[in-house]
């Protein structure tokens, strides 16, 4: 296992990870150099694509491709940065925002002089003034180095970063409804397209890319696209941090690289279930993803594709693990609660439904579920997201209101006659609800 884990950042860092002398000390600020002084904007683009990084966000868009849509003449063009991080059990972005700022604010830098950006902001949510007051420091010291503002290093180049600290919606962790929001509008998704990329923040050009997906950028500038594409399987290349949290012994942050199974993960690296139960089920890719189940799962292979074959995703790297002591109607109700709070208001299917799905749920808890419940559950999912299939059939504009029948359709399809067990008469007296 240990040539599978790269490192647990939680346990790596040193208490001033943070600081701007630490860093330096650790090698830091050289890729920027390297950009400015040997290699063309092109050059660092091109890199960044041979690496074949995937966004580090949920979507998993390949990055140097999302740059490569910007449209060539037309300028101003604007580099955001999504930390809105929201989605319940994922905690990298915090993590790398606290005791890592200035690999970040070294991948903006960079990332902007490949893509002629001279305006940069970085996005985080209202929950997180640590990490705000952190990365803000580190941009502080990066301006007094000379790292950020006119002339950077006497390259000509000239860069200004803003942090914009978020009103705590989850909807805005959706790229389009994150612009909005910066630009002072209510955080709601925009139709696309226009993509961001054409018609983005201020109605300019704008690449919005994640926290993560940044801080990798100074690695694969000295160390070369190519050297980066071969850590890991070709089309989950790279290292990327799992947040691991739930029902295990040894909950964290961990940078793996992609392709161990989901046994090494939560039982080598996570040591294991808590109090020595048995696994019940996980979530594989934050709260958005359908869940995994050990009889089928637990030796899949953890990539984008290997995931995503088995009717999941990787998201954003957060794992929540359950034991067999877990109450799957609660933890979906849980889940359910979480979408239908967030959403903005803006889609029927998702305003409506997801709060339906809240109530069934809650009804069944209270132990006044109905044998008809377990159709209308199914019902009402469908109606949000037809056919109940993954990757999700879109009657929204952003995914928030498909991503709540996950948890539903998981529930029924793995767990069924445990729901039909908490509805007085529901064994043998539900039909199919289809």
């Amino acid at each position: 296992m240990t040539d599978k884990i790269l490192l647990s950042r939680m346990e790596a860092h040193p208490a001033d990870s943070n600081t701007i002398a630490r860093y330096l000390d650790t090698g830091g600020y050289t890729a920027l150099r390297k950009a400015l002084s040997k290699m063309e904007p092109a050059d660092v683009a091109a890199e960044v694509k041979a690496s074949n990084i995937r966004g580090r966000g949920g979507a998993s868009f390949p990055t140097g491709v999302k740059w490569g849509f910007l449209p060539p003449d037309t300028r101003p063009r604007y580099l955001v940065i999504n930390g809105d991080e929201s989605e319940p059990g994922t905690f990298k972005d915090r993590m790398l925002l606290e005791r890592d700022p200035h690999q970040l604010v070294e991948g903006i830098i960079v990332s902007a002089y490949a893509l002629d950006v001279h305006q940069a902001f970085v996005y985080i949510r209202g929950e997180y003034p640590k990490p705000a007051r952190r990365l803000q420091r580190a941009i502080d010291e990066a301006y007094e180095a000379g790292y950020l503002g006119d002339d950077i290093l006497g390259s000509g180049f000239d860069l200004d970063v803003t942090v914009h600290l978020g009103g705590g919606a989850y909807i805005c962790g959706e790229e389009t409804a994150l612009l909005s929001s910066l630009e002072g509008r209510r955080g709601e998704p925009r139709i696309k397209p226009p993509f961001p990329a054409i018609e983005g923040l201020y109605a300019k050009p704008t690449i919005v890319n994640n926290v993560e997906t940044i801080s990798n950028v100074p690695w694969i500038i000295n160390n070369g696209g190519a050297t980066y594409a071969a850590i890991g399987p070709e089309t989950s290349s790279g290292t990327r941090v799992m947040s691991l949290s739930g029902h295990v012994n040894k909950p964290g942050d961990y940078e793996v690289v992609a392709g161990l199974t989901w046994r090494d993960l939560i039982y080598d690296i996570g040591g294991g279930i808590l109090d020595d139960r048995e696994l019940k089920a996980w979530v594989p890719g934050g709260a958005s993803a359908p869940w995994f189940v050990p009889a089928e799962h637990l030796d899949t292979p953890v990539t984008i594709d290997d995931i995503a074959k088995q009717g999941s995703m990787i998201g954003s790297g957060a794992v929540i693990v359950m034991n067999d002591s877990t109450n799957v109607v609660g933890a979906a109700h849980r889940l359910v609660r979480f979408f239908s709070h967030e959403s903005c208001g803006q889609c029927t299917p998702c305003r409506e439904g997801t709060t339906w799905l809240e109530r069934i749920l809650a009804r069944i808890l209270d132990g006044y579920g109905r044998p008809e419940d377990i159709g209308l559950l199914l019902d009402v999912s469908d109606n949000i997201s037809p056919g109940l299939r993954w990757p999700p059939a879109m009657t929204t504009i952003c995914p928030l209101g498909p991503s709540a029948t996950a948890p539903v359709v998981s529930m029924m399809r793995y767990f069924r006659d445990e729901v039909e067990a908490m509805i007085p008469g529901g064994h043998g007296e539900v039909a199919d609800g289809r």
